[in-house]
């Protein structure tokens, strides 16, 4: 196929660069967590689980759990003036929209790191829990 110009086929094309198919990408190699080698697409699951444990934001599964399921977890009034910012090593950062808040969360904390270790995993959840008061925008 030509352009309106005349300018010949059109890269990616047939009969342009690379063929039928387009350019060829290699395909890449690499191991998965048992140091088998294996080709091809990888489980969603499993490339975010590597990606968090290459940003050190913890194991994809908690942060999946701690964010996904943040309102089921610490209840519907506590959701409404909470959320979750982040997790680093054992602590969950908290953002709260006022200071009474921030002192009912710290009060809560016991409780909340409880319901945590049962929805993540004792060994898994945050240890400690940091608030900041972040007022809505």
């Amino acid at each position: 196929m030509t352009g309106a110009a005349g300018a010949g086929p059109r890269p990616g094309s047939p009969g342009g660069a690379g063929g039928a198919g387009g350019p060829q990408r290699p395909v890449r190699r690499r191991a998965d967590r048992d140091g088998r080698r294996r080709d091809g697409p990888v489980p969603l699951a499993e490339a975010l689980g590597a990606v968090a444990d290459r940003l050190g934001v913890g194991r994809a599964d908690v942060v999946a759990t701690v964010f996904g399921r943040w309102a089921d977890l610490v209840g519907p009034a506590l959701a409404g003036h909470t959320r979750p910012l982040r997790l680093e090593g054992g602590t969950l950062w908290l953002a709260v929209d006022h200071p009474a808040w921030a002192t009912e969360v710290r009060r809560m904390a016991p409780r909340l790191l409880a319901a945590l270790a049962d929805a993540c995993g004792p060994s898994h959840a945050p240890e400690r829990l940091e608030v900041q008061v972040r007022h809505p925008s």
